[in-house]
């Protein structure tokens, strides 16, 4: 059987959390699962070594519609590459009537979707019970992302046991949802002066300006930054890290899916759907706020207490 999963999301955070429902799939129908997937949720790099995939389409469609799966002829075009693949099963992780359409218009008979033109969903609980009731398997929250061990060990030469080695998720998707740099660097500085650390800055190139001012701070030569380093390349660092301590962002699910322990703060994206979904995932929200209350629009970043992300952060690394 040959069975693809279409996963429209744009994040790398969304990509690991429908990786439980990817591997329950292959393991239902006994065969590897191919995905359609966006470019940026890095899919490539992150599904790079897991046996349970076949093959990794993308799927073009942006905000302006210039993508070449947008429009008439996107449409079309998207039917043609999906109906050259012969599938047999497909589930759609989306509400959208036109990714129904380009199934039928496939071929695919055995389709199973979200119900059509639902506005509202949490991410994690709609997932899970459409697989669930598809497959008839009742299937876990927890991701698991997978490496080949030899990167695993390969990277491991460079972690010292005189060290804590801490991921530090200071990207976010937008202002709102990141603390304040200057924060984390006194964080660090804090934490550093209990504990001998080392911090992986886990940030790209678009957060050139964050990195740099803590590479110009007290703190620099406990650092090492992501930014010039591919996806692919920063996860077996993560996987030798101790904890990861962050924003809600992509670096965050990516480390609670290598196993690390996670100290995630959140400010301005919903908890119920990001932050609960996995064992190794702590949070801290904004004073006044409680996890059921902070969503988008809670606009807390200058409500979150240092004191408090401070003493959890020694917990953590306890």
């Amino acid at each position: 059987m040959k069975v693809l999963v279409i996963q429209p999301k744009i994040g790398m955070g969304d990509m690991i959390i429908y990786l439980p429902y990817i591997h329950a799939i292959s393991k239902k129908y006994n065969t590897k699962v191919s995905v359609l997937v966006k470019y940026n949720s890095r899919a490539k790099e992150l599904l790079a070594d897991d046996n349970k995939i076949e093959e990794i389409l993308f799927l073009d469609r942006q905000k302006d519609g210039t993508g070449s799966h947008d429009g008439i002829k996107g449409f079309f075009d998207l039917v043609k590459l999906i109906k050259s693949k012969k599938f047999d099963k497909l589930f759609i992780y989306n509400s959208s009537l036109r990714y129904n359409l380009v199934a039928k218009f496939s071929g695919i008979k055995n389709i199973a979707q979200y119900p059509l033109f639902r506005k509202k969903d949490n991410i994690v609980l709609s997932a899970k019970i459409l697989t669930e009731n598809e497959i008839g398997v009742v299937v876990s929250t927890q991701p698991e992302l997978k490496i080949n061990s030899e990167k695993i060990i390969k990277a491991k030469s460079n972690f010292s046991k005189n060290f804590k080695h801490i991921c530090l998720g200071i990207s976010a998707s937008g202002p709102t949802k990141r603390w304040d740099i200057e924060n984390y660097i006194k964080l660090c500085e804090k934490i550093n002066s209990i504990f001998p650390c080392k911090f992986y800055l886990a940030g790209g190139k678009k957060d050139g300006p964050l990195i740099e001012k803590f590479l110009k701070s007290e703190i620099a030569p406990s650092c090492i930054s992501f930014s010039n380093l591919k996806i692919g390349e920063t996860l077996p660092m993560i996987k030798n890290c101790d904890a990861y301590i962050g924003n809600d962002t992509g670096w965050l699910h990516i480390s609670s899916a290598l196993g690390l322990k996670c100290l995630a703060l959140f400010m301005d994206s919903p908890v119920v759907a990001y932050g609960k979904y996995s064992k190794n995932i702590s949070v801290i929200v904004p004073e006044g706020e409680t996890e059921e209350s902070t969503s988008h629009n809670t606009l807390g970043k200058d409500k979150l207490s240092f004191k408090k992300i401070f003493e959890k952060s020694i917990d953590l690394l306890n």
